[in-house]
């Protein structure tokens, strides 16, 4: 059996017949959203093989499978980074997992830093596209046609533009971008960042990118809101740390909260 078989008979033993439409990813800071989740079974990753070991604090380790409203959701509280073990499949398995269980669509979020000044530490950004900057692909070694993923919509507009009415509709500003991915852990310098800013990035992070390239790779379209915790390297007087990241993410956690919950209430199938 391979690794997501393991996977799917351990959360079929434990919530028979339970078929997810949403599949999501917390990152730093946004674990406590599971909380509302109506659940009906939470499991360790430590059950799950090929699920991360999470390592990075704000990451809990665990998928919750359950209820928003009348949407069925299966969340994980946390994920794995390339920076970890230098490995960009990390989160492989777990995708995988999330289309085999059926879901239709991929919720990401994640910690990142700020390129414009308009949208500052606490603000909730909706990516709009990325861009690559570690010259790795979750892919590598991957086989046949498949892995030629069309990555022309990687963020998929229904959802994005499900996610604008569901911030209209509660009073969030939603403020949108494209999402640079660098390797972590050390954060980026003012040179970077500057670069970054030529490429036409508005937000920079560790994450995410490879979540949505395998998501992609299996067919899952993806909507994914980045909380802005710190000013990019070089437009604040204030340090970079890991820290800041987590005391800054709960700045914005009730907005992002009522956001994910306002868009799970009025889920639409992805077309």
């Amino acid at each position: 059996m391979s690794q997501v078989d393991v996977c799917i008979a351990v959360i079929n033993r434990l919530a028979s017949s339970f078929v997810p439409q949403v599949g999501m990813v917390l990152g730093s800071g946004l674990g406590p959203f599971a909380d509302q989740v109506n659940a009906v079974a939470s499991i360790s990753f430590d059950e799950l093989p090929g699920f991360p070991q999470a390592g990075v604090g704000g990451h809990a380790g665990r998928l919750v499978l359950g209820h928003v409203g009348n949407t069925r959701v299966a969340v994980l509280q946390g994920r794995a980074h390339y920076y970890e073990h230098g490995h960009a499949d990390a989160m492989a398995v777990a995708i995988q997992t999330f289309k085999a269980m059926g879901c239709e669509a991929l919720v990401l979020t994640n910690a990142a830093g700020s390129m414009v000044t308009d949208a500052g530490p606490g603000s909730v950004m909706l990516l709009t596209d990325h861009i690559n900057m570690t010259g790795v692909s979750p892919l590598f070694g991957a086989q046949g046609n498949q892995r030629f993923v069309d990555m022309t919509q990687a963020y998929h507009h229904g959802l994005n533009d499900a996610m604008r009415s569901a911030a209209k509709a509660n009073n969030v500003t939603l403020h949108e971008g494209v999402y640079a991915w660098m390797c972590g852990p050390h954060f980026e310098t003012p040179a970077e960042i500057r670069a970054l800013k030529v490429l036409g990035a508005q937000a920079v992070g560790m994450s995410t990118v490879p979540e949505v390239i395998l998501a992609r790779h299996q067919g899952l379209p993806v909507c994914a809101l980045s909380i802005v915790t710190n000013y990019a390297s070089g437009m604040s007087p204030t340090p970079l740390s890991h820290e800041q990241t987590m005391e800054y993410a709960k700045m914005a956690t009730e907005d992002v909260e009522r956001l994910l919950n306002a868009f799970l209430q009025n889920y639409e199938v992805p077309v």
